[in-house]
């Protein structure tokens, strides 16, 4: 068996219902009262709306039917943004290594620090009484040899838990739970395993990984195999680059137009163009992503020949990607927009310029209007897709007032 040490030095600490956990601290009226962020689609679920059977991604009418009593509050970005990097600082204050895995959990190795902090378990214990005292939010850590494992041990010790594998005892942890444990395995590899009879790790990890490549294809088979026998030899790596920039948007049940819809993603490359420029990124590869009305995905993606950060450039791939699904979206419905930008690099001058956009560069309208936006603030100025008729009406009777800033966008 593989263990990337003898001792158990990799954490994974995960906030519990992280988003609905913001919004029962900062209004008490609503501590231990279900809680469900989100109205057209369920964005986070506090775990007493989750014992009703409410989960994320779950449709806001649905989620009311399971929990008539939750109260159902709209996201605050701004909050959540704010809460993640107050925890993320008491995470680079606990260990010298932290990888953040996204805005609410992170891998923190704290191998070398026995003599300094305590053992990993106790240097655990600290950092979960840190977050709740100092951001009052409940937060889920995992101990173990390997990150895979420090994954699983989090969410079973959920919520606001702690749960070390001892070296040596990972097998016996890992083995009696089922298949949907595993990190990666979703609803249909799942289901495709069960197919098979494979219902436990234990059993999973008896399989020959030819078993396993057949059943859930050669790149899921392989680490599979790997993971249901705790081999991961990857190590919690601090200051890793981002492989990508990306945001979306809920959009409910009702049916959209086309325009309707351009104009979300007008707003999306928007957003995600504006946050590669201000970090000094350009990308290559578009990616659409698409939740239809039963709630399935699916992403579609163009790579360009040059990589930019341009909106203008990154708009007319994603528009091509939208436009080749609108008979499907009429047919299935669709209930999430998102945009991915991929292959990203650092932006420097060997990057060749994007043609001029009416006559001036779109490089320099861009910059312009990102100068506008973070001097006066992101409302001072908008595209005009993004304008309604009322808008439109309203920018001409009274030209001194800006438009309101698109809001309901993931961050």
């Amino acid at each position: 068996m593989f263990v990337s040490s003898v001792v158990a030095s990799i954490l994974h600490a995960d906030l519990d219902a992280f988003f609905a956990s913001v919004e029962q601290r900062d209004d008490p009226a609503l501590r231990r009262r279900p809680v469900i962020v989100g109205s057209g689609v369920v964005l986070a679920a506090s775990y007493e709306a989750r014992a009703c059977g409410v989960r994320s991604a779950m449709g806001g009418a649905k989620a009311r039917r399971l929990c008539p009593e939750a109260v159902v509050v709209p996201p605050r970005f701004t909050a959540y943004v704010e809460a993640s990097r107050a925890v993320f600082a008491i995470f680079e204050d606990t260990a010298p290594v932290v990888e953040a895995i996204s805005i609410d959990e992170a891998f923190l190795d704290v191998r070398g620090l026995e003599h300094i902090s305590g053992t990993s378990a106790t240097i655990a214990r600290t950092l979960r009484r840190r977050v709740r005292e100092q951001v009052g939010l409940p937060i889920s850590v995992g101990v173990a040899t390997t990150k895979h494992l420090a994954k699983v041990a989090s969410n079973e010790a959920k919520p606001d838990g702690l749960l070390v594998v001892a070296p040596g005892e990972e097998l016996a942890f890992l083995h009696p739970l089922p298949v949907e444990r595993l990190w990666g395995v979703g609803p249909a590899t799942a289901a495709r395993l069960r197919e098979h009879g494979i219902v436990t790790v234990g059993q999973l990890s008896g399989l020959p990984v030819e078993v396993l490549m057949t059943v859930a294809g050669n790149a899921v088979g392989r680490r599979l195999h790997a993971i249901a026998r705790n081999r991961d030899p990857r190590r919690v790596r601090a200051g890793r680059g981002r492989r990508s920039i990306g945001s979306q948007s809920a959009l409910g049940s009702r049916p959209r137009s086309p325009e309707a819809l351009d104009a979300v993603a007008v707003a999306l490359v928007d957003r995600v163009a504006r946050r590669m420029r201000k970090g000094g990124r350009v990308g290559r590869t578009v990616i659409l992503r698409l939740r239809w009305g039963d709630f399935t995905r699916a992403t579609r993606s163009r790579t360009l020949p040059r990589p930019t950060a341009s909106t203008a450039t990154l708009l007319v791939a994603l528009r091509a990607l939208l436009a080749a699904e609108q008979q499907t979206i009429a047919r299935r419905g669709l209930t999430l927009l998102g945009v991915t930008i991929t292959n990203l690099e650092r932006g420097d001058a060997g990057v060749q310029l994007e043609l001029p956009l009416d006559g001036h560069p779109a490089e320099a309208l861009d910059r312009t209007m990102d100068a506008i936006r973070d001097r006066f603030g992101t409302t001072a100025v908008r595209r005009a897709t993004l304008l309604t008729t009322s808008d439109r009406m309203s920018a001409w009777l009274m030209p001194g007032d800006a438009p309101d800033d698109v809001e309901g966008l993931s961050p």
